[in-house]
């Protein structure tokens, strides 16, 4: 074990992106338990207000991120103080995801159905920052042998497609697909090379002519849809606390 910690952690000098994902999660585990909390109207929490404004907590974590972010390339990543700097941009980039959907939207949507964007933002960055811990680079280069990364001509091949395949599954409307893809080269070539979701740039600039070609992508993503909205709903609900209902309409009002 410690052989490991030494040659996959302490060499490659990740100590300081490990840092920063574990204050990154602990920070939004730590927010969310304390605004269900405030929420549900128990223990001694509030909201932080100042001359009758509340403030989010996005802004501290800007400011975190801010000086996290540039002590980090101030300092040694090898050295305490980029250990210091990774916890402290961890922690400022927890509070800012955690508000993501309120950056997005430019309102306060926390505990709305709209708020969900937050948490899967979360989740994501998480995913992300987990693989590239393990070792994973982006486009597939950790795939190559030394003898064609001396190559040139292999490693930019490989790179182009790989960015290719996750180009398209973005332009096919799967963004998680296209993300995850360019990390893992096999995801993005999954997304590429299947039916772009309806609405997406690639179904309307490819599928205008092809009314079956239309029909089998509504299909499968209503098929995908049903199969995986509940389960990750009941997930978000479970991790960031369930939206609040959406109010009623009144009859004849929009």
């Amino acid at each position: 074990m410690g052989h490991w910690w030494v040659r996959n952690i302490v060499e490659p000098g990740k100590v300081p992106l490990l840092l920063a994902l574990t204050a990154f999660v602990l920070t939004f585990v730590v927010t969310r338990v304390i605004t269900r909390l405030i929420r549900a109207g128990k223990g001694p929490f509030g909201n932080v207000e100042a001359g009758g404004l509340h403030i989010h907590h996005v802004v501290p974590g800007v400011v975190l991120s801010v000086v996290g972010g540039f002590g980090a390339v101030a300092s040694d990543r090898h050295g305490a103080g980029g250990a210091v700097a990774a916890v402290v941009f961890g922690i400022g980039a927890g509070l800012v995801l955690d508000e993501f959907a309120l950056i997005l939207h430019l309102d306060d949507v926390y505990w709305t159905e709209e708020g969900r964007k937050s948490v899967e933002v979360v989740v994501l960055t998480a995913a992300l920052v987990g693989l590239l811990l393990a070792g994973f680079s982006p486009f597939g280069v950790n795939d190559l042998t030394r003898q064609e990364l001396a190559d040139r001509g292999s490693a930019v091949a490989t790179i182009a497609g790989n960015f290719l395949f996750s180009l398209i599954a973005l332009g096919k409307g799967k963004t998680r697909t296209a993300i995850f893809g360019a990390i893992v080269p096999l995801v993005a070539l999954v997304g590429a090379v299947r039916l772009a979701r309806p609405g997406s740039a690639w179904a309307r600039r490819f599928y205008g002519g092809r009314p079956r070609a239309r029909a089998r992508a509504a299909l499968r993503a209503y098929h995908h849809d049903r199969r995986w909205a509940r389960p990750r709903r009941a997930v978000q609900d479970w991790i960031g606390g369930k939206p609040d209902p959406r109010p009623a309409r009144l009859p004849g009002r929009r």
